[in-house]
């Protein structure tokens, strides 16, 4: 299997230089499977959906509401790849997901969700586990508000209702299971003045275990599923 890693973001140089790219983050997320990248952001997509097997579509800094040329390709390419190939999203690529698919997504008047963060699970799928609920890295503003027609949260908490959704053949999470605890932490000290109040708390939350390893093994037990697979 080939996934298509549709890059929509990444970090700056300083960040990268100690903690790799994005592209190499996901990569690491998806294990030994074979990964091409595309960065959406230069107008690279594939020509065929067909390309591969399935794609993951990354977070990014930029708003799916935000009037881009790129966004809007990628919302062509992401309509036209359901129930061709399967998809999975992170963060932004979960907004992108819902988007164009039929819900809608906005910059939550709650405010900026960072830290590690508690999800329990309304629903769960065969390619899940029977976990009581996962702590994941979090870091985001925007939320989707309103669910495509078809789309069944799985994941959720207080500060994010909609945070994990399936499709069937496709699936989407608002937390960022590819980060590490140490990169999760600097990216918060990196844009503290985003969130003075939040930084330090947010910034200690990440000496606590996570559950990203779990999650990477579901996005594997999906990626080599039957996705149609009834829910347990």
């Amino acid at each position: 299997m080939t996934i298509g890693i549709l890059l929509c973001g990444d970090f700056s140089a300083t960040l990268q230089a100690e903690f790799g790219s994005y592209s190499s983050m996901v990569r690491k997320l998806l294990g030994s499977r074979s990964a091409a990248v595309f960065d959406v952001r230069k107008g690279q997509l594939p020509g065929l959906t067909s390309a591969c097997e399935a794609y993951v579509i990354t977070g990014s800094s930029a708003g799916v509401y935000d009037d881009l040329p790129w966004i809007k390709d990628l919302m062509a390419f992401l309509r036209n790849a359901r129930g061709r190939s399967k998809l999975i999203g992170i963060c932004f690529g979960h907004q992108a997901m819902a988007q164009a698919f039929g819900g809608s997504v906005l910059k939550s008047p709650k405010g900026w969700g960072i830290g590690l963060h508690r999800y329990e699970f309304p629903a769960r799928r065969r390619w899940m586990d029977d976990a009581a609920a996962v702590a994941v890295p979090a870091s985001h503003q925007d939320q989707v508000v309103t669910l495509p027609p078809d789309a069944r949260v799985i994941a959720s908490s207080a500060f994010t209702p909609h945070a994990g959704l399936d499709y069937g053949d496709a699936i989407s999470f608002q937390f960022h299971p590819e980060f590490s605890r140490a990169f999760a932490a600097a990216l918060i000290d990196a844009k503290r003045e985003r969130y003075p109040h939040l930084a330090a708390s947010a910034i200690q939350s990440h000496l606590e275990p996570d559950d990203c390893a779990r999650v990477g093994r579901w996005i594997g037990r999906f990626l080599d599923s039957d996705a149609a697979a009834p829910v347990l």
